[in-house]
């Protein structure tokens, strides 16, 4: 008899210790869709970003994944929109140094940091100081000797106003001692425009923006504002090497859930996403969209977002940044 019952006991054993163990799994097997939020429009960095994390976890989990685009207000409709969301993980949001630059300058309905529970800094890319092909400026510090010798006659511009671009351009000009008149435009493209149309003397913008006419030896670029220099152009100087030690302006993305988002639900988030931004196939195509793979999780990215919250609070106020 005991013969008989042995696998009986066995089996039921087994399916005892089986429901005693957490099952870790549970939550992304309940066949439910994920939402990654957007603070801007279809196509650019961001976008393309979201788009081959959600097809490379999707291809690897069997998990239905969504890109929402929800543009405006300097992120703060779509920061507003997931602080908002049940924290049950199904809604998350791209955020950036912007979303915090926008809390601090404007009354919003959220917190950059507490509103929000740290999944992954994802990637980072790199800002360029570039001028046009035809201008005579080579190095950085022949723009800034000219910019000290002619007060206010040469200008640079970035997408802004109130834009990580526009607060780097900012400290630059203060640390240099150069009265460079400052250009926002809307976007990376019109930035483009102006600057090889000659309206504007110089520029910042990203590497994945303007690295085809550097490339192309339409523009030029004197100095990265990433700590850094940068694989594409080894040869590059950083703002920091140029004599402004430490300086530093990167645009960065990473993934946030709503508060509250229980923390067996954020260790699988985490776990996705960290494997999605490293998987090879994925890091090739975004390295060559010049967005640098680099997940700092959890515990570190909030202390990331910690940092970042402070330094830009300090900048504001020091630069005397004001809304427009």
């Amino acid at each position: 008899m005991w013969k008989l019952l042995g696998p009986a006991i066995g089996a039921l054993a087994l399916l005892c210790l089986t429901i005693a163990l957490p099952d870790h799994g549970a939550w992304s097997q309940a066949g439910r869709t994920i939402r990654i939020v957007l603070s801007v429009p279809p196509g650019g960095s961001i976008d393309f970003l979201a788009r081959i994390l959600a097809d490379q976890i999707s291809s690897a989990t069997g998990q239905t994944m969504i890109v929402e685009s929800r543009p405006g207000a300097g992120g703060i409709i779509a920061a507003e929109a997931v602080a908002r969301a049940q924290p049950d993980g199904n809604t998350l949001l791209i955020n950036n140094n912007g979303m915090i630059i926008s809390a601090i300058l404007h009354k919003v309905n959220y917190d950059a940091r507490l509103s929000f529970e740290p999944i992954c800094y994802l990637v980072t890319t790199p800002q360029l100081i570039v001028v046009n092909s035809e201008s005579p400026f080579r190095t950085l510090a022949e723009l800034v000797d000219a910019a000290r010798a002619k007060p206010g006659e040469l200008s640079i511009a970035s997408v802004g106003p109130n834009t990580t671009q526009h607060i780097g351009i900012e400290r630059l000009k203060r640390l240099a001692h150069a009265d460079l008149t400052y250009v926002p435009y809307p976007g990376g493209a019109t930035t483009i425009n102006a600057l090889l149309g000659g309206h504007v003397t110089s520029a910042v913008l990203n590497w994945s923006e303007i690295g085809e006419h550097v490339t192309a030896g339409k523009a030029r670029a004197l100095a990265t504002m990433a700590l850094q220099r940068i694989e594409p152009l080894p040869d590059l100087p950083t703002v920091s090497e140029s004599g402004y030690k430490g300086f530093e302006t990167d645009v960065w993305f990473g993934v946030v859930a709503p508060a509250k988002t229980p923390k067996e639900t954020m260790v699988q988030l985490i776990d996705w996403f960290r494997a999605a931004v490293l998987a090879p196939q994925v890091k090739a195509k975004l390295v060559a969209q010049a967005l640098y793979p680099n997940p700092k999780c959890g515990a570190d990215f909030d202390a990331h977002l910690r940092h970042q919250t402070e330094l830009y609070t300090q900048l504001i106020h020091d630069l005397d940044i004001k809304t427009e």
